[in-house]
């Protein structure tokens, strides 16, 4: 007889490490565009959105910005890894409609998963801990939205 596998319970907000919530206000620094290797998933909506944002048509921003990834778009890193979007100031120059995976960030589910996977982001990003204080429902909305890629 196959077994089932018993579904954990969702913890209440109470039980979570991030109970009493997480601080977080972007800065803007653009650490988090130049990590390494990886990428930004995008959808046509965020493709539309940026190339608009640019002044740039479709095909023209597509061509310079995204790649093709299986059968999904990411945009395009530059040799040292750092976002093809990012101006000489290291800042975006799309930040009013980037796309969704930079949006969340750094409510990430890998990000709040523990205590340490937060903390290990504090050197790299001036904002953690500083700024507005996201509820945890807020935290796992933004968790969730990174997961689907909206």
């Amino acid at each position: 007889m196959a077994k089932t596998k018993k579904k954990t319970p969702a913890l209440r907000d109470k039980e979570k490490w991030y109970a009493n919530g997480l601080h977080f206000e972007c800065t803007g620094c653009g650490h988090c565009c130049r990590w390494g290797e990886g990428y930004v998933w995008i959808n046509e909506r965020h493709i539309h959105e940026m190339a608009d944002h640019l002044g740039l048509d479709v095909l023209q921003f597509a061509r310079r910005y995204v790649r093709r990834v299986g059968s999904a778009y990411s945009l395009r890193e530059l040799a040292d890894y750092r976002c093809v979007l990012l101006d000489d100031d290291e800042r975006c120059r799309v930040y009013p409609v980037r796309p969704t995976q930079c949006r969340t960030y750094p409510f990430w589910p890998e990000n709040i998963r523990t205590p340490a996977a937060w903390h290990a982001l504090e050197p790299d990003c001036p904002g953690l801990n500083n700024g507005r204080l996201y509820t945890p429902a807020e935290i796992e909305a933004l968790a969730r939205r990174t997961e689907e890629g909206d």
